[in-house]
């Protein structure tokens, strides 16, 4: 890695270091960004920080649902605001609200669990290209037209993500899944050791293409599309290092009413199945609308 790349996910680890300022009470800074909203997978990271902070460190993260509310302003910082909903001897629950302006922009629960063994089982990877034959995802988008495609390059310095393909190109098509996309993701090195870290970084990362598998199975321009996360779920199923290759596998069942759904497997190279993410988002056609904000 080169010496920017370092520094790329050194930022994002500082951008995931909160500031207490009370009891259950965080604040998080911002980067230096050209986009109009706070991107959806900054703020799902650190909401996810704030929580656990607040946890025992005998509990482990096992999954997140969230709300997107408004779009975030990148001028001021966000204040995360932590509930300690459930203190149990197996589980642990928090609730975490992410605020601005005085009013909630997202809201997050966190379910964290006491480490037990039980029964097992996983679903096998589908065979795909290495990532050293995937095309870098910044690259695939100008090509596509996407007019944010050089300010998200930016804003995802700290990420290696190298697409393999989708429903319309690079992938078989498969008539019972006709939306689908995958790509090779890493956070680059930087990182250091902390399992939280790897955590909330992932989290970051699982945000960057999820709702565009929902438009691969249409022929359309993203910068005809007004597209938003509405909501966010992870499931962690077992510990693994972001900064190390891991394929996303995504599908969306279904899209309709201007939203689409989508899926997402996440495996790391030797077939571990590590995480499961869903995701809800606004699919809108420009020409239907005025330029009006999309909630």
């Amino acid at each position: 890695m080169t010496g920017e790349a370092v520094r790329a996910a050194e930022e994002l680890v500082a951008l995931l270091d909160l500031e207490r300022i009370d009891a259950d009470l965080f604040r998080g800074s911002q980067p230096d960004s050209a986009r109009a909203r706070v991107y959806g997978g900054q703020v799902a990271a650190q909401a996810l920080i704030a929580g656990i902070r607040t946890a025992d460190p005998a509990y482990a993260v096992h999954s997140l649902h969230s709300y997107f509310l408004r779009g975030g302003d990148y001028s001021v910082p966000i204040v995360y605001d932590v509930e300690r909903t459930r203190e149990g001897r197996s589980f642990q629950t928090r609730r975490v609200v992410a605020r601005q302006h005085g009013r909630p922009i997202y809201y997050q629960s966190l379910d964290l669990q006491r480490a037990e063994d039980g029964y097992e089982h996983q679903d096998v990877m589908p065979e795909v290209r290495p990532p050293e034959e995937g095309i870098d995802l910044v690259e695939v988008m100008r090509r596509g037209g996407n007019a944010d495609a050089d300010a998200l390059g930016k804003e995802w310095g700290a990420l290696d993500v190298r697409w393999l393909g989708n429903s319309r190109r690079g992938i078989e098509p498969d008539p019972a899944h006709p939306s689908r996309a995958r790509m090779w993701v890493r956070l680059k090195d930087g990182l250091g050791d902390d399992p939280v870290v790897h955590l909330a970084a992932f989290t970051y990362a699982s945000d960057v293409s999820l709702l565009g598998s929902t438009l691969a199975a249409h022929k359309v321009n993203p910068s005809s599309i007004q597209m938003a996360s509405l909501d966010h779920t992870i499931w962690f199923h077992r510990p693994f290092r972001a900064d190390e290759w891991w394929l996303y596998d995504q599908e969306s069942p279904v899209a309709g009413g201007a939203r689409g759904l989508a899926f997402g497997r996440v495996f790391t190279q030797d077939g571990t199945l590590v995480a499961t993410v869903a995701q809800e988002g606004l699919i809108r056609p420009r020409n239907d609308v005025s330029e009006r904000p999309p909630r």
